[in-house]
């Protein structure tokens, strides 16, 4: 969804709009509410599912309160206010402690059989898309990118990752596909809250690591991508998590997924005529195409 709760007002709520409606209430009873309105989907039942039983199991999540009711158009839910923590600025420390959090969802969250349906996952994670054309639609704006024009070169990285994601056999599993700093709150070195729980999905394991590891440094800036150094040190960092190295099926599935997400950013970026993303990208995607052997 790309987007947590956000601002306070005078009246002791909070608003946010990106992809969703989110608004902070304070009911009669002094409970402290967030209801999150968005474009009705099968998947968003999923979601929801998901992150209900990772509060059971002892994640960090907002707690569920109602919901996915229908609203229209539109799917509405309830959870409790999670306020506190903080966003941590990238450094080494903060890649472990993500890779780490990471990893602790994955252990946690249900089996892919037993969630309802996930898909089709966010276009950011949706290499395996059937719309026509190297890509999805966007999540946030109404823009056809196969429409657009070039680069090539950005076309065809796409293409390439696409078509080393699809022959991957690895199995898929149930995680979180929006691993930013900006959505995690942590107090010291604890993971507080994590949010944005409509970006679930299921994906190969590897391919969420890689996902997380391209954009774990975001904080909300710009020109906040992991660099290849960066993504090499989650990758390791989470392998340690797991205590097992990854394949080399699994590496490569790795640094595919996070090209994956880097090409989509920057093909939005070039609807706009240039972008931090697309910028850095000319100069990292050979590097990032070998390491996948895309």
């Amino acid at each position: 969804m790309r987007g947590q709760p956000g601002r306070r007002t005078g009246r002791g709520d909070l608003r946010h709009g990106h992809l969703s409606q989110v608004l902070g209430l304070r009911l009669r009873d002094a409970r402290q509410v967030v209801v999150k309105v968005r474009p009705a989907a099968p998947r968003l039942a999923g979601c929801v599912e998901v992150q209900r039983v990772l509060g059971i199991r002892g994640f960090p999540c907002p707690r569920l309160l109602a919901g996915p009711t229908p609203l229209g158009a539109y799917t509405a839910t309830a959870e409790a206010f999670l306020p506190g923590g903080a966003i941590l600025a990238a450094s080494p420390a903060t890649t472990r402690l993500s890779a780490r959090a990471l990893r602790r969802l994955i252990v946690l969250a249900p089996g892919a059989e037993a969630s309802p349906t996930l898909e089709p996952a966010p276009p950011w994670a949706g290499w395996d898309h059937t719309e026509d054309g190297v890509w999805p639609i966007p999540d946030d704006r109404a823009a056809d990118l196969n429409a657009h024009p070039g680069p090539a070169w950005l076309d065809a990285v796409g293409e390439r990752v696409r078509t080393r994601l699809a022959s991957s056999p690895l199995p898929h599993v149930v995680a979180h596909v929006d691993w930013e700093m900006q959505n995690l709150r942590w107090c010291g070195e604890r993971l507080h809250a994590a949010h944005d729980w409509d970006s679930v999905a299921l994906r190969p394991e590897a391919g969420i690591v890689g996902l997380a590891a391209a954009v774990h440094t975001a904080t909300g800036e710009p020109s906040s991508e992991a660099s290849d150094d960066q993504v090499e040190a989650f990758l390791l960092a989470y392998e340690d998590a797991r205590r097992r190295p990854f394949t080399r099926e699994e590496r490569e599935v790795a640094w595919a997924a996070g090209l994956w997400v880097r090409a989509f950013n920057a093909k939005k970026d070039s609807l706009d005529g240039d972008g931090p993303s697309l910028a850095r990208l000319v100069v990292e995607a050979p590097r990032r195409l070998e390491r996948a052997s895309a």
